[in-house]
């Protein structure tokens, strides 16, 4: 850690800084670094995963998807069977979409601090297609392709429930 400060600190002098200690620009955080630099001094902080915590993470990525994909094969049927065929199949839509969405958050939030300073929105994207999708299509319907797409977060509200119940 301390010769991860002093690569720090060493090129911040070398980029012409005068005095490391107390120039603004050698905060920890890097606030004031250009970008490269935050990036690379934020990167550089960061200790190596253990392979415990990830091996934790990767089990929790698979207990969501599961968690997910259950619920939405719950809804289905029973959207098929008090409504329709359609509207279920609609639901169904949604809840891929979801689940698509689900998988490319996890493995943003598995690479940041690693490979990436921030998420990117290419999600959000996915979403916003869906439901253009769904307005210019006169066979789909929006409202079941939106509760299907929210099915992930139902799955994440019941895992956290049920975690929470389960240590005490």
């Amino acid at each position: 850690m301390a010769n991860d400060l002093t690569n720090v600190s060493s090129r911040i002098v070398t980029k012409g800084l005068s005095d490391p200690v107390s120039s603004p620009e050698t905060s920890l955080e890097g606030k004031n670094l250009p970008d490269a630099s935050r990036a690379e001094s934020e990167r550089s902080l960061l200790p190596p995963p253990s392979d415990t915590a990830m091996g934790e993470y990767y089990q929790l990525q698979q207990t969501l998807l599961v968690c997910t994909l259950a619920f939405s094969g719950v809804v289905f049927l029973f959207a098929w069977g008090f409504y329709s065929l359609n509207l279920a199949l609609n639901y169904l839509i949604g809840a891929c979409t979801g689940v698509v969405y689900l998988r490319m958050l996890a493995k943003n939030v598995g690479e940041l601090g690693r490979t990436r300073q921030k998420l990117g929105s290419a999600r959000l994207a996915l979403f916003i297609g869906l439901i253009v999708l769904a307005t210019q299509w006169n066979q789909l319907e929006i409202m079941p392709i939106f509760l299907g797409f929210l099915t992930y977060k139902f799955a994440l509200i019941a895992y956290t429930i049920w975690t929470a119940v389960l240590l005490e």
